[in-house]
């Protein structure tokens, strides 16, 4: 049967979700142009059309993550709730317990980023944004007096730094830390950094 006809932006995002996919099946070092054609029954000449090196294919794909991964996260910031319920939905969405995907693409492209400057920028990026992202709303709510911290961005460092760190543990090594242990100590962190008591953070979401 044909395959239809995409456009140009309609392909490029195709082959970057195959290549994710690839990335996480494979890894960086191991997965091959060849890996991302035949996973859609095209021609390695294909993807080398739109993405003239692996490298760049991979940087790319990282980006396309990025951008998904930091889109999500402003949703969940923008709704129209209380700070501390929109910080509470982000940080459960992002920790290893929750809803966020892809631990091992983001793992896999830290370790990649110590030699590879694309993925260093493309990863730097989306830390700054995710910390920035925290922060302003930190700072929304000690300025409507929902709670007290007397440093946000330091407050957003602190707190992706344990998720960060909770996620190579939970992904590295099955079993380290149990999914309801890792979510107790996310609450413990978010509320000692907000000033609040832990049973704030245990009501249900809304």
């Amino acid at each position: 049967m044909a395959r239809v006809r995409l456009s140009v932006a309609e392909r490029r995002e195709e082959l970057l979700r195959a290549a994710i996919e690839q990335i996480q099946a494979r890894g960086i070092a191991a997965v091959r142009i060849a890996d991302v054609a035949s996973a859609l029954g095209v021609s390695n000449a294909l993807v080398l059309y739109h993405f003239s090196t692996k490298e760049k294919l991979v940087a790319a794909a990282f980006t396309y993550a990025a951008e998904d991964d930091l889109a999500h996260l402003r949703k969940l910031l923008g709704r129209r709730t209380t700070a501390l319920r929109r910080l509470r939905s982000a940080v459960r969405w992002y920790a290893p317990t929750g809803q966020a995907k892809g631990w091992r693409l983001w793992i896999e492209g830290w370790a990649a980023a110590l030699r590879e400057p694309a993925l260093q920028d493309v990863t730097r990026d989306l830390d700054r944004q995710w910390k920035a992202a925290i922060a302003e709303v930190v700072a929304e709510g000690v300025a409507s007096g929902e709670f007290r911290c007397p440093d946000p961005a330091g407050t957003a460092l602190r707190l992706t730094a344990l998720l960060d760190g909770l996620a190579v543990q939970m992904t590295s090594y099955a079993g380290a830390v149990s999914r309801a242990r890792a979510q107790e100590w996310v609450d413990e962190a978010l509320a000692r950094e907000l000033g609040l008591k832990p049973e704030a953070l245990t009501g249900p979401e809304r």
